[in-house]
């Protein structure tokens, strides 16, 4: 049976939706953290036609499009990649830097973190790509208790 639009908007209304600190253009949900596993599971609401922060993933990194278009930038502000709805991909820890955003009309993709670096699941880069911030499995692990330690919180 096809995923209609109503479908997704419905899905998309209970999900209770963060903002993390003063980074613009998406919004997040954690699903779970193993921390003994070092797993996280989240879901980003990305904005249409816009680009978030510079950033390394330090952890293997499995992603799944459940709607819009995932877009991939390379540092100078290239579009790198476009991944559709339905589309999984899987990056190795310390892939190369880049930014992430939705295409014409945003997107909804879910996250897999497995392992890290040291607790560092995400480097926040400059325009030089010098370190500027970490987010670490501890930081998932508190954002999810913040949220209720529960799904769709």
């Amino acid at each position: 049976m096809a995923t209609t639009t109503t479908d997704l908007e419905r899905f998309d209304r209970h999900i209770a939706w963060h903002h993390l600190g003063d980074f613009e253009h998406f919004h997040y949900n954690v699903l779970a953290v193993d921390a003994e596993r070092e797993i996280a599971d989240f879901i980003i609401r990305y904005a249409p036609e816009q680009r978030i922060f510079l950033h390394r993933h330090r952890s293997e990194t499995r992603t799944f499009v459940i709607q819009g278009e995932h877009r991939i930038f390379e540092p100078d502000g290239n579009l790198k990649e476009v991944r559709p709805a339905g589309s999984y991909a899987v990056s190795p820890a310390d892939a190369p830097p880049h930014s992430e955003g939705g295409g014409a009309h945003g997107a909804l993709v879910l996250y897999n973190t497995r392992g890290s670096s040291n607790g560092v699941l995400f480097d926040v880069l400059d325009e030089h790509l010098g370190t500027i911030a970490t987010l670490g499995l501890a930081d998932v692990a508190a954002l999810f208790e913040a949220q209720g330690s529960r799904a769709g919180g």
